[in-house]
């Protein structure tokens, strides 16, 4: 076997991930989500501005169907006795990060911040913004950071500790 028959071996039996929330078929033209206000055009979604688009469907974004279900598609666990004094700065981080992404990804999106005992659970509509939460995390407090990416799916679950 030549090195180049192995590399077209890989890429014949890869699967796509299954997401229920993405849309199977694209509609036609372009559509507004009536939610968030997220435009859909040419494939991909937009931050808000219709300009110039003519007349758009109605559809409702992902994300937007995520957060109704509550339906993660990652989830950052912060815990360790750090959480307990720093909460709130913790959460600001979150949010933060979470304005930050939306401005590459709109479909971006926190749909909670849960904290039970000395332990903050945040979830959200995309894998993108878990990771980026994680990483923001080691990168202002240090501590210990995981990721966990399952192939079968699109979920990310980040597990962020400091004591």
């Amino acid at each position: 076997m030549d090195k180049y028959q192995k590399s077209h071996k890989d890429k014949l039996f890869k699967t796509r991930p299954f997401d229920p929330y993405a849309i199977p078929l694209r509609p036609g033209g372009s559509a507004l989500c009536p939610q968030c206000g997220a435009v859909y055009h040419e494939g991909e979604w937009h931050p808000h501005g219709a300009n110039g688009l003519g007349p758009l469907g109605s559809t409702v974004c992902p994300a937007c169907r995520r957060f109704e279900d509550h339906a993660a598609a990652g989830q950052v666990r912060v815990s360790g006795r750090f959480v307990t004094t720093h909460e709130q700065e913790i959460r600001q981080l979150m949010q933060h990060a979470e304005q930050q992404e939306r401005q590459t990804h709109v479909l971006e999106r926190l749909i909670a911040i849960d904290c039970k005992d000395d332990e903050l659970l945040a979830t959200t509509t995309g894998t993108h913004l878990a990771n980026r939460i994680g990483h923001e995390l080691e990168a202002a407090y240090d501590g210990v950071c995981s990721y966990r990416y399952s192939d079968s799916e699109r979920y990310l679950s980040v597990d962020w500790h400091r004591d």
